[in-house]
């Protein structure tokens, strides 16, 4: 044990003294010459080092430089600039003195994806055929790259990237650990924090990536992607979750492909493939299915609908400044950007308190016309088909949309509307609608169109007709009564509807039930939140009393008139009127009795008078 002891403290000594003497004997500035002229070789960028480069020998010998800048030729601004970079080199090449580096690491760099990062053409240089295809950014910084550095890592970095609209993006916190664990094979880390619009987005995964035919085609496997987005207008807990995917990239065809996707945002999981490739105009096809989609949950939704801002309580604050100032503009919509279809399965669809199953969409985008080839599923215990297009090539969006409803449950629709749910029953409806806009106050004033509707088993919470006319009735006359019933009065409602500008207009309606009929027509003004509806109720059942009396409350229509805002609705009842016109009829029929008993009185002309004016 103690020659054991004693051989080991002699390694030590010859390795501490072989390192020492190394860092003594080895200028680290002698290969900065030769960074340079490699990097240049293997990529065109030309590499700046600033300040003297030093060892650094403990835990890792390292070489270690001051300020550090990657330029591309004639840019007028570096790719990467670092405030320092660290070099881990391993140890025996350099007793030849020969760099061999195993680790990069940069801190405190900037990453710039920008046009003036961008590789610019010689003055002298030959021009192409007109029409060429013009690299991105991405694409001019990668060219030329061989991937030969097996560790490479980014700490506390920032990502500027210009978008092609002009606009730039900053990834903060940027973060990149990538390690070539095989030949042609590594792993990537990842994290960042994006803030934009008052709004902040965290994201973080780590991925295995095959680079064997890189850089044409690069293969990743996305074993775990971890994000949480939060701020202005958005639920209160934000939005996060996590994802799971194979992506493969071919840089030739500039093909795409997701695979065995799994994401997961709040409650709500998605899974499929999507595909395509990029260009000037991306195509992409995308094949989707979702046992859950809670809208409510990711838009920030509640169940109250008191007013059309109620239902967007939960979220943790109003749009940015920014969002809400400027006009109504499609010119960034990504349906102007990219073509594609888009084929979705979900197994239970939850929006604005609807739920929803079995539903089934299948869309076709060209040129910013998106088409709702079909759009179908079950609610509320029916169906529903809702087919049409979305046309966001001018600054405001204009929707069609053909709606075809069997037995739908009505009362969920009216409170996803912020309609009072006083209605109940079985809405079916087949109509033909247009309007500029896609949200609930949209459609209130910006929508035009009309529809067949039928109301199976309808009943107006607090509205009982065929009660009101009775009390109505046993008020002005002690002749009949009516039979009282705690049972609801299902009602079977039909007609016509037309909307145009959040005024939807009634022409024609017809109700039919065990107890009574009756048919109306009137307005109702989703705007201002008021209506105006006159009906005309025949109570047909339900009556006791004088048999000439009921005979004609089941046969002459009352006429009702319910008017006012939702909040305080009133109605006028005019019974009196056939109380009035029954006192007339028996009156007539007296007098009539009254000639033919006394033909020959000298009051007949007087009878027959009055009879005239009656």
């Amino acid at each position: 044990m103690k020659r054991l002891i004693t051989t080991l403290a002699i390694l030590l000594v010859v390795m501490v003294a072989g390192m020492t003497a190394l860092v003594l004997l080895v200028n680290p500035n002698d290969f900065r010459a030769y960074m340079a002229q490699q990097v240049e070789q293997r990529s065109g960028y030309q590499l700046a080092l600033k300040g003297d480069l030093r060892w650094h020998v403990w835990p890792q010998l390292s070489i270690l430089s001051g300020p550090v800048t990657l330029t591309a030729q004639g840019a007028s601004q570096p790719v990467v600039s670092a405030e320092n970079m660290r070099l881990d080199v391993n140890l025996l090449p350099l007793l030849s003195h020969q760099l061999s580096v195993k680790q990069v690491m940069l801190k405190g760099a900037v990453v710039r994806l920008i046009p003036e990062s961008e590789r610019q053409r010689p003055a002298d240089a030959p021009i192409g055929p007109a029409g060429g295809p013009v690299p991105s950014v991405i694409e001019d910084v990668t060219r030329g790259w061989k991937f030969d550095i097996s560790h490479l890592q980014i700490v506390d970095s920032l990502l500027v990237w210009q978008q092609n609209n002009g606009e730039q993006l900053n990834v903060r916190d940027f973060n990149l650990r990538l390690d070539q664990t095989q030949p042609r094979q590594a792993t990537l880390e990842f994290s960042s924090r994006i803030s934009r619009d008052q709004r902040d987005l965290r994201l973080q995964f780590s991925s295995e990536l095959d680079i064997s035919h890189y850089p044409r085609q690069i293969s990743a496997a996305i074993k775990q992607l971890d994000y949480q987005l939060q701020g202005a207008d958005l639920p209160q807990t934000g939005i996060k979750g996590q994802a799971a995917m194979a992506a493969s990239w071919d840089s030739a065809t500039q093909r795409f492909s997701l695979r065995d996707i799994q994401l997961s945002a709040n409650d709500t999981q998605l899974s499929g493939k999507i595909s395509g490739t990029l260009g000037n105009r991306p195509q992409v096809v995308a094949e989707l299915s979702s046992p859950t989609l809670n809208m409510d949950s990711l838009l920030g939704i509640t169940e109250t609908a008191n007013a059309d801002t109620a239902q967007q309580s939960q979220r943790s604050g109003r749009a940015p400044v920014i969002a809400e100032s400027a006009p109504a503009n499609n010119a960034d919509s990504p349906l102007n950007a990219i073509d594609g279809s888009l084929d979705l399965n979900i197994a239970k669809l939850r929006w604005r308190g609807i739920d929803m199953a079995d539903v089934k969409l299948k869309a076709n985008n060209q040129q910013g016309l998106l088409t709702l080839a079909s759009l179908q599923g079950q609610a509320n215990g029916g169906r529903f088909s809702l087919p049409g297009s979305i046309d966001v090539r001018s600054p405001q969006t204009k929707v069609v949309l053909t709606p075809s409803l069997q037995r739908v449950g009505i009362g969920p629709l009216l409170k996803a509307f912020n309609l009072p749910d006083t209605l109940s029953g079985e809405l079916s409806l087949n109509g033909d609608f247009v309007g500029n806009g896609l949200t609930v106050a949209e459609f209130k004033q910006q929508w035009r169109g009309s529809a067949d509707l039928k109301l199976d088993n309808a009943q107006f919470a607090g509205l009982n007709f065929q009660q009101l006319i009775q009390r109505a009735v046993e008020g002005n006359s002690d002749k009949v009564r009516g039979e009282r019933s705690d049972q609801p009065v299902l009602q079977q409602i039909s007609g016509h509807a037309t909307l145009n500008n959040g005024l939807v207009t009634f022409p024609d309606l017809s109700a039919q039930s065990t107890m009574l009929n009756y048919t109306g027509s009137g307005t109702v003004d989703l705007a201002k939140r008021a209506l105006d509806i006159n009906f005309g109720v025949t109570v047909t059942q339900g009556w006791q009393g004088d048999d000439t009396l009921v005979r004609r409350l089941q046969q002459t229509p009352v006429p009702l008139r319910i008017y006012g805002p939702w909040s305080t609705i009133n109605y006028s009842l005019k019974v009196d009127q056939v109380l009035r016109q029954q006192l007339r009829d028996e009156a007539k029929q007296r007098l009539k009795e009254w000639m033919r008993r006394n033909p020959e009185n000298e009051n007949r002309n007087d009878v027959k008078k009055l009879l005239k004016d009656m």
